[in-house]
């Protein structure tokens, strides 16, 4: 087949070579695809490959460039001088997906600075040639084989990252167009060197997250196209920069990255996801909100968004993304932090939503929060505004646990038990190992590992519920306290066991405070408890 009929000329760069659109069968997408579906030459190639044979595979692919980039320079106004070298070019990279499969000679690739050289193809005019290169450096780059080699792995991604990697490949991306299912591919597989990259060495995410990286993927988040699977790629990305480093929550909130979420997730106020695929994109959008909320100057930036306003909306809406929404609420107003949004969300009418979702837990979607974390999310919210509400917005939440009988303290005491039991159940169970350990194995290390399965079991559920049951038995009517004692009495249960579960909390509380809150917080709980008798 002619090379002419192979390649067409880019008008918008002068001298560049683009691929015809609809040439499936062209020579030029054949050779562009993985290694298993090369030739039977090239599969005998992997099976005898060894250091000799990379380092002539790495020697071939250098002449190449060299000779592409002579040929571009003498000849840049006249491309069929040198179109044949750069189909020369592709089929060099297209047998190099070989090396993906011998992680042993990545230190090969690296000391001969093949890194390099396939980083400076990332600008090369020819986005075939760019987008062939980024495929390469994806197989490369696959978790399972770097971690076959860790010290050759570790020298190929130092190099990348040296080699400015996340803001090449952002330049690359940002010249494709995605309605041409191949540079829509190249783009696909640059979101996945870089989350290669990050699952591979996590704490280089935010030095990824500032060179460009988290500007656009919210750009391409908000972008008007149809949904597809690089949209539900950059939102998987952005959930997990965000996932432990506040420095990218800050770099977030910085350029207004709470804003383009919340605006995204409005769209779900009306309609449901058409897809599973868009519902996993609605929730690594809602699962990046709560991340950047776990950084507190985010809450101020969530407030003045209307954050809550929307979270109130969904919640009304019923749809699919009310139980995310639920999630946010409980990121957002958790913590001494999140007092100011409480408020907000009582002056907003919050209590006759999240009320009724507190009486009964909302059905759960096949795919996201379990009921038990649904559950464990609506009490930590009605904790939350039971503990930072006072004066006029505390009268209108006591009324709430008075109205209609006392249903909400019906409530309440219904889900206290439910978690006591669970409690008690994972106590036996602590005891019964205890019993078998030498004085040697009960240290401090223990303590705590038996402490956090407790908290796991639903002890957490059950402080924040006896916290909510002594701070209302205590600022409300009295006819509040006289419900519980009587539910109490008829289950043939005492306020020794809440008491002690609500000591045992108080003297846990506050890793995050400083010793003035945490001390007042202590002694606001003893003062509750002081009154919390039959």
């Amino acid at each position: 087949m002619n090379v002419t009929e192979l390649l067409s000329f880019k008008p918008e760069t002068p001298g560049g070579i683009k691929r015809k659109q609809g040439e499936d069968e062209s020579k030029l997408l054949k050779k562009r695809e993985k290694i298993q579906s090369t030739d039977e030459e090239a599969d005998n190639e992997v099976e005898t490959i060894d250091d000799t044979s990379v380092k002539k595979m790495v020697l071939k692919f250098e002449k190449r460039l060299s000779r592409n980039q002579e040929l571009r320079i003498k000849f840049p106004e006249n491309p069929e001088k040198f179109v044949e070298s750069e189909v020369e070019l592709n089929e060099i990279l297209q047998e190099m997906h070989v090396l993906a499969t011998v992680p042993d000679y990545f230190s090969i690739i690296t000391e001969l600075n093949t890194v390099q050289s396939l980083l400076h193809l990332l600008s090369h005019d020819n986005t075939d040639i760019s987008i062939a290169a980024v495929d390469l450096l994806q197989e490369l780059t696959e978790v399972d084989t770097l971690n076959e080699n860790e010290d050759g792995a570790e020298a190929l991604v130092e190099s990348l990252l040296e080699g400015q990697v996340t803001a090449l490949l952002i330049q690359n991306i940002e010249r494709l167009d995605e309605t041409v299912k191949e540079e829509a591919d190249g783009v696909y597989n640059s979101l996945g060197v870089l989350e290669n990259v990050v699952e591979f060495k996590p704490e280089c995410s935010h030095d990824l997250a500032s060179q460009g990286l988290l500007k656009w993927l919210l750009q391409r988040i908000k972008q008007k196209l149809p949904f597809d699977g690089n949209k539900l790629y950059a939102s998987e990305l952005l959930a997990i920069l965000l996932q432990e480093n506040d420095n990218t929550r800050s770099l977030l909130g910085e350029i207004e990255g709470i804003d383009v979420l919340l605006q995204q997730l409005n769209s779900y106020k009306r309609r449901d996801p058409d897809t599973s695929e868009e519902f996993e994109c609605m929730e690594n959008l809602f699962n990046a909100l709560c991340s950047c909320l776990m950084y507190p100057p985010n809450k101020e930036r969530f407030m003045r968004g209307e954050g809550l306003q929307l979270m109130n909306l969904l919640l009304r809406e019923k749809r699919q993304s009310r139980n995310s929404a639920i999630k946010v609420l409980d990121y957002a107003m958790t913590g001494t932090e999140g007092a100011e949004l409480c408020h907000k969300f009582v002056d907003i009418l919050g209590l006759r939503t999240i009320f009724p979702i507190f009486m009964k837990t909302p059905k759960v979607n096949k795919k996201g929060l379990t009921a038990g974390q649904l559950e464990e999310h609506i009490v930590s919210i009605v904790a939350s505004i039971v503990k930072a509400c006072s004066s006029t917005q505390k009268q209108r939440i006591l009324n709430k646990f008075v109205e209609n009988d006392h249903e909400k303290v019906e409530r309440l005491m219904e889900l206290h038990f439910k978690y006591l039991e669970r409690v008690r159940v994972c106590d036996k169970v602590i005891e019964r190992e205890k019993r078998t350990l030498t004085i040697d194995d009960v240290t401090d290390e223990k303590d705590d590992e038996f402490y956090m399965r407790r908290l796991d079991s639903g002890l957490f559920v059950l402080q924040l519920l006896d916290y909510i049951m002594i701070d209302v038995t205590a600022t409300g009517p009295s006819t509040i306290k006289s419900r519980v004692m009587r539910i109490l009495n008829m289950r043939g249960e005492s306020v020794k066991a809440i008491r002690g579960i609500m000591r045992e909390y108080a003297g846990n509380i506050g890793e995050t405070l400083d010793e003035k809150q945490r001390g007042k917080e202590q002694e606001r709980i003893i003062g509750y408890l002081d009154q919390f008798q039959p």
